[in-house]
């Protein structure tokens, strides 16, 4: 903050505004908190949520030589926040970010990046930390909105304002903005999107199979609230401005040397760069560092640079050329890399049962990329915990991605589990989740694990395939298959042209402008994620993309069917076996006994492990159907109420003299067979009929169960 020092900070006054942004309540309020960062802002609303962004912005001891921006991003969950104290006996200080944190950290990045100008170097930080919840939903959208605002304070060279905004579709066609933890899971579509006030920039989405003209719809009324959001940010920083004014930072650049891009420019002639056509990712890398070579030779013979001098700008004059040609064909003449059509998909292959000691498997291939998706089946014991900021739930499905460095040729340490696997493993897991069967009809905890065997652009989309293969392999009765393809766009803005790409290829990666990945049904969208670079994109572009992903993805499922038809009628011999039952809320403490003994013993005896919910809901996982079966028959027998007309044999523990005998039977009940209803003929000694340790045949003839009664007659046999 300009001027401020320990003199006058009595004298500075914060400054608060408040909008209605869709019917709800936002403030932003700044120079109260983060007084020494280069911008911060807290955002608030009604409901006691407060998330502090702040941006960080260094002017000195930059690396000079760094060829990409800086720019780190952390979303900050605080237990605090929630009234929690968290993490666990030994440890109470917050650990490593959660999924749920790294994916929101990733979120607000990807739309705030583009917004710098092209080769600037200076070390940008953004922190947006949670420091007060209401525990009913995520603050990732919020962060969107406040990482702009804080980097705007800090007079950053910032395309801005960007905002960010959650809405959800609900079954009723309603949309809800900023939705509750509650309304996603019963909603139809929950949108997260971020944008200008121009056009949509980013866009994150699971749906619960969805339209092509529901995306659509949902896309428009949520930029509207963007509008919204982003015309209130100028709002507050015009005031800001006036009341605390914004420095002007020193920015620096490492751009390559203009001056020799037309000398660049003519002698990488499009004859010279055929070389790169045709040829799949290895070569085509080949021909480009080539390139280079003949480029620095050329500039170095030309006495343009120095011989022995750095050289390093000449591989950016190349990757600007290259690209240059490359969009021109593809605008002009509709010419890919690899000689494909725009709409035409790699050759597909698909393989399942690979791995016979695994409960399912599947390998996916398009192109040269190559995903291995293996399947484990597990009980409710496996439910993963989510233990984060707010409360404590569980995940019943589990989408894992690895991507490991020879899965693109590369020798590389391996570091554990970065943002990028996170990222796609939940696409992944978003785009299954709609086609999962309930646990009523399935009961099974489903994790899978997507091995990036080999990769030359869209594993995250191999991924989804490869995990439909190996769910339905596996014998998990998913509703539908689904496929999952990446889409390109190349825009031309003076001439408004565009084109449209399927399925995109590692080398035709740094060529879009709009870069989307849809995952889909027969009966409509699953997940979509999508980046866009350019301003003032039109809905029309948006539905012909949808109607292109759709042929894409329905020819992808084509193949993948041939490989696996239809889900699995059997589970894998080596897959647990898991039956449930619904146990009366009353009868749950009779199923875990005393201390546990009688649930204990159920599952010694029969080699089982039992789960019972807090509504009964009751899952017993087994090694075998024998014990399982046992084990279920052996509850029911528990829970057997006794009705009058019942015919059994129990056994005689206890003589009452002159009155009866105490007789012990099924699910451990007890009756009494009265003197009287020993015989037909008249008992006087109730031992000279049975006496202790008897099996005798009875019929219940009476049962009461308030007093703890039950009625029995001796069966003659």
């Amino acid at each position: 903050m300009i001027g401020l020092s320990d003199q006058n900070v009595k004298d500075l006054i914060h400054l608060q505004a408040s909008y209605t942004i869709s019917g709800k309540e936002i403030s932003f309020e700044a120079g109260k908190l983060a007084l020494m960062s280069n911008g911060s802002v807290t955002m608030s609303d009604q409901d006691g949520n407060i998330l502090l962004v702040t941006a960080g912005f260094k002017e000195e001891g930059l690396n000079e030589k760094a060829d990409f921006f800086p720019l780190v991003v952390d979303y900050q969950e605080r237990y605090y926040a929630t009234g929690k104290i968290g993490g666990n006996r030994f440890m109470k200080r917050e650990g490593r970010p959660t999924d749920a944190a790294t994916l929101t950290s990733r979120l607000i990045d990807r739309p705030i990046r583009p917004m710098f100008p092209k080769g600037i170097i200076n070390d940008t930080q953004i922190l947006a930390t949670v420091l007060s919840s209401d525990n009913s939903k995520e603050l990732g959208s919020w962060g969107i909105t406040g990482a702009s605002l804080s980097l705007l304070m800090a007079g950053a060279p910032f395309e801005g304002p960007v905002s960010g905004v959650k809405i959800a579709l609900m079954n009723d066609g309603s949309y809800i903005y900023d939705p509750s933890f509650e309304d996603e899971k019963i909603a139809k579509l929950t949108l997260l999107i971020a944008g200008t006030l121009d056009a949509i920039t980013m866009v994150e989405a699971g749906a619960n199979e969805i339209s092509e003209q529901e995306m659509l719809d949902a896309l428009v009324y949520a930029h509207k609230i963007i509008i919204e959001l982003c015309n209130a940010q100028n709002d507050f920083i015009s005031k800001y401005e006036k009341q605390f004014g914004i420095a002007t930072p020193k920015v620096s650049f490492n751009l390559p040397d203009t001056t020799l891009y037309d000398k660049v420019h003519d002698f990488l002639t499009e004859e010279k760069l055929e070389c790169l056509y045709n040829k799949w990712k290895k070569e085509f890398q080949k021909e480009l560092n080539m390139l280079d070579v003949e480029v620095t030779e050329f500039l170095t013979s030309t006495s343009d640079i120095e011989k022995d001098g750095d050289s390093s700008f000449v591989g950016a004059m190349v990757y600007k050329r290259v690209k240059e040609i490359m969009r021109k064909n593809i605008l002009q003449n509709e010419r890919r890399l690899d000689g494909r059509k725009l709409d035409e998909v790699r050759h597909v292959a698909a393989e399942t049962w690979l791995l016979p000691r695994t409960h399912g498997s599947g390998l996916f291939r398009r192109g040269v990329t190559q995903v291995l998706s293996i399947a484990t089946l597990g009980g409710p014991e496996d439910e993963q915990l989510i233990d984060g900021m707010h409360k404590e739930t569980t995940k019943r499905y589990i989408h894992h991605y690895n991507f490991p460095p020879y899965s693109v040729g590369e020798v590389r340490m391996m570091r554990g589990v970065g943002r990028r696997e996170i990222g796609h493993g939940r696409l992944a897991e978003r785009a299954l989740e709609a086609v999962l069967p309930s646990e009523e009809d399935f009961p099974y905890v489903v994790r899978v694990v997507s091995e990036v065997t080999t990769c030359n652009g869209s594993s995250s989309m191999g991924s989804v395939c490869g995990s439909a293969l190996a769910l339905m392999n596996a014998g998990v009765p998913i509703k539908s298959p689904v496929s999952g393809v990446a889409m390109g766009m190349i825009y031309d803005e003076e001439s408004g042209n565009y084109k449209i790409m399927s399925d995109i290829q590692a080398q035709e990666d740094f060529l879009w402008d709009m870069d989307f990945k849809v995952a889909r049904s027969k009966n409509g969208i699953t997940a979509m994620q999508m980046d866009v670079k350019i301003k003032g994109l039109k809905m029309q572009v948006f539905e012909e993309a949808f109607a292109q992903a759709k042929a894409s993805c329905e020819y992808i499922s084509d193949a993948m069917l041939e490989a696996q038809p239809e889900v699995a009628k059997k589970l894998s011999p080596h897959a647990p076996l898991i039956m449930s039952m619904q146990v009366p809320e009353d009868k749950i403490r009779v199923i875990i006994g005393k201390g546990g003994e009688t649930i204990q013993k159920l599952q010694a005896d029969h080699n089982v492990t039992i789960s019972i919910a807090d509504d009964g809901m009751t899952t017993i996982t087994a090694e075998n159907q024998a014990g399982g079966e046992a084990a279920v028959a052996q509850i029911q027998e528990i829970l057997w109420v006794p009705e009058v007309g019942f015919m059994g044999m129990g056994k005689v523990v206890k003589i009452i003299e002159w009155v009866g005998a105490i007789v012990e039977f099924k699910g451990g009940n007890s009756g009494m067979i009265h003197i009287s209803k020993l015989s037909k003929e008249r008992v006087t000694n109730v031992e000279d009929v049975v006496k202790a340790g008897d099996m005798v045949d009875f019929e219940i003839i009476q049962v009461d169960m308030m007093k703890g009664r039950i009625g029995l007659k001796k069966m003659d046999k």
